[in-house]
């Protein structure tokens, strides 16, 4: 084996800090970034176009006071005149690069022709190509639509004219020609123009005119191609926004604009994940009116506008945290590709390795519909199903069964049986599981198979019980342990095993108890981790089962009964929460544990699932003694596979 020291040529990296793994860094600050100084227009305007897909290469275009044709080019440090439109514009909007741009449409003053023109940029002059379909209205016209895509497949639409007639009209162009297509939902003009051809593209917010006033549009919708879809709202609605495109229907970015009332300058800037909108850093300086604005979520730059004065100043956007568009090997590929460096902070040399405890945060997920604790679950992170329980309202034993899809719970069939303190089985599905036992009242051996639909009786366990631990499938079942005499007594250490139509008892566990966390995705191999009982160790105690026989390991750092497990494997498993609503969480590795991230919420009896210790999902559970309805709060766990681990040195 080759020592370091014996290596010629190696390079030990230094880093200042340890890299970050991707899960923690999105849930930190998922969309870190920051607005700089990009220079200063050659001559101040607003209602300026903008074109452009970096913050290092972009075109300023028109503009007003009065209409102008300048137009300027940013090399990531200064920008310089090149050659003039043919035809002097104020709000012309832009689609494509600063070497292949269209400029379209815009107010030409006493020219209403103007407002359906349309230029092609070459990246060294502007040619005259085929007019919008959609013509003039008169003098001082105005088309004041949206445009995105490229030079050679664009969309522009919605619009007004003249102030008063707002458009939902929507033209497509395929490099040569106009066609006009289906309508946006919601007429608008001087709103944010998205996308990256004429097949995809977001409409997102803007103005709508009624006779002697404005109101801010909040609407944000999809362009397939063939219609326009609703999508979530920005968190903020304004009006004039920046011309130009500024990322892609799956990550994008708006910022500035104008809201109503008296210089309503708007600084605020938000970034577009494909689902949700997510305010970020707000712009240095406000603008009251439109300015040219380009580039992608990561990488953007706007110039000009009103402050409310008309403005030269140019702002550049630089990403420093997550793109949610990307895999997390684009982002962190650091974090792995490193596997020894030096902390220059810490003073420790270190190695990046798979395996381990892993490193994550809880993150909030979508609420049940009812309250519970002590209930049943099945499944994995973003495919889980709870069932039964003891809450409400109302409150008492409940039967209700719920389907989560990593967002959102729905309803499923109720089963047959309500009970509480519930065993069951069903690991990585969510069409297939068992749940048995539990405490109904009186304790039960009632066991009910699920096929995705419905909840069926089949052969009971042998011995009534309630607070009784499971693993497995909903063929290859062990239940374990817990409490077989209602009134606090009655500990049991009896385990049975479930081959799909009977159940046969098999090995005892050493020590009898209840409330036991069973960790483990089959029946051969399974943890049955703390619980309660009168033995002083059973707390904290853990036992493995190798499939024959039951075999006591390293106990957990905290002993808590209903804690909630069923996330990982028996050797790669985790314990969450429970006990007196602990918040601590704790990895097994096979041999021993370690305290990892806490919930946001300690609860007892908790209900967990997952089918790896980096991806789990923990529900319900009760956070005071005084609470008999539980809650419905859900969080998921998402953690990195590697481990970070500090290297001895002599």
């Amino acid at each position: 084996m080759s020592e370091y020291k014996g290596i010629k040529g190696f390079q030990v990296q230094t880093r200042t800090e340890d890299p970050t793994p991707y899960a923690q860094a999105l849930a930190d600050n998922p969309y870190a970034g920051s607005w700089a100084s990009g220079g200063s227009l050659n001559t101040a305007r607003n209602h300026v176009g903008g074109a452009g897909v970096s913050n290092n290469s972009a075109l300023a275009v028109g503009g007003s006071v009065s209409p102008r044709a300048q137009t300027e080019n940013y090399d990531g440090s200064s920008w310089t005149e090149v050659n003039d439109l043919n035809n002097g514009r104020t709000y012309a909007d832009c689609a494509g690069t600063a070497t292949a741009a269209l400029a379209i449409g815009g107010a030409g003053g006493s020219t209403p022709a103007t407002a359906g023109y349309v230029e092609s940029w070459d990246g060294t002059n502007w040619t005259e190509v085929a007019d919008l379909l959609r013509g003039p209205a008169g003098p001082q016209s105005t088309v004041y639509g949206m445009a995105s895509g490229i030079q050679t497949s664009a969309l522009y639409y919605g619009g007004d004219e003249g102030q008063s007639n707002v458009l939902a009209r929507t033209e497509s162009w395929n490099g040569s020609a106009w066609t006009e297509v289906n309508d946006l939902n919601q007429a608008r003009s001087y709103g944010g123009g998205i996308g990256t051809s004429n097949t995809s593209a977001l409409c997102v917010s803007g103005l709508n005119w009624n006779p002697g006033s404005s109101t801010n549009d909040t609407s944000n919708e999809q362009w397939n191609g063939s219609s326009w879809t609703e999508l979530a709202e920005p968190n903020q609605g304004r009006g004039f926004l920046g011309s130009g495109n500024y990322g892609s229907v799956t990550s994008a970015l708006i910022f500035g604009g104008r809201n109503q009332g008296p210089n309503a300058m708007i600084a605020a800037t938000e970034s577009w994940n494909g689902s949700a909108w997510t305010e970020v850093a707000d712009l240095a300086t406000a603008r009251l009116n439109a300015a040219g604005g380009s580039g992608t979520a990561t990488a953007a730059m706007f110039a000009g506008g009103g402050t409310p004065s008309v403005t030269d100043v140019a702002e550049e956007w630089s990403f420093s945290g997550l793109d949610p568009s990307t895999t997390p090997a684009t982002d962190y590929a650091d974090a792995i590709t490193g596997d020894f460096y030096y902390n220059s902070t810490t003073g420790q040399f270190k190695t990046v390795n798979t395996g381990g405890a892993p490193i994550g945060t809880w993150a909030s997920g979508g609420d049940m519909n009812t309250q519970g604790y002590q209930l049943f679950s099945l499944g994995t992170q973003t495919a889980a199903i709870r069932a039964g329980g003891y809450g409400g309202p109302p409150v008492g034993f409940q039967g209700n069964a719920e389907q989560y899809n990593g967002t959102s719970w729905t309803a499923l069939s109720a089963i047959n049986d309500s009970r509480a303190n519930e065993g069951g089985a069903g690991s990585g599905t969510v069409t297939a599981g068992l749940i048995y036992a539990g405490n109904t009242p009186p304790y039960a051996n009632t066991v009910e198979s699920w096929n995705g639909s419905s909840w069926t009786e089949v052969s009971e366990v042998n011995t009534a019980r309630a607070s009784i631990a499971g693993v497995g499938t909903s063929t290859a079942t062990l239940a374990f342990l817990g409490q077989d005499s209602p009134g606090g007594g009655g500990y049991s250490s009896k385990v049975e095993s479930w081959d799909g139509s009977s159940w046969t008892e098999t090995t005892d566990a050493n020590t009898a108890r209840g409330g036991v966390a069973g960790i483990g995705q089959v029946y051969t191999a399974a943890l049955a981790a703390t619980g309660y009982s009168p033995s002083p160790s059973a707390p904290a105690l853990v036992e493995d089962w190798n499939g024959t026989a039951w075999t006591e390991v390293a106990e957990v750092n905290e002993g808590r009964p209903n804690a909630a497990s069923r996330s990982g494997t028996s050797t790669d498993g985790l314990l969450v929460s429970g006990g007196s609503r602990s918040v601590n969480c704790e990895h097994w590795n096979g041999s021993s544990w370690t305290e990892i991230a806490n919930v946001a919420t300690g609860r007892y009896g908790i209900g967990g699932q997952g089918a790896t210790s980096g991806a789990a999902v923990a529900f319900g559970g009760n956070t005071a003694a005084s609470d008999p309805a539980g809650v419905v709060t859900t969080e998921e766990f998402t953690a990195a596979d590697f481990q970070i681990k500090s290297v001895t040195t002599s």
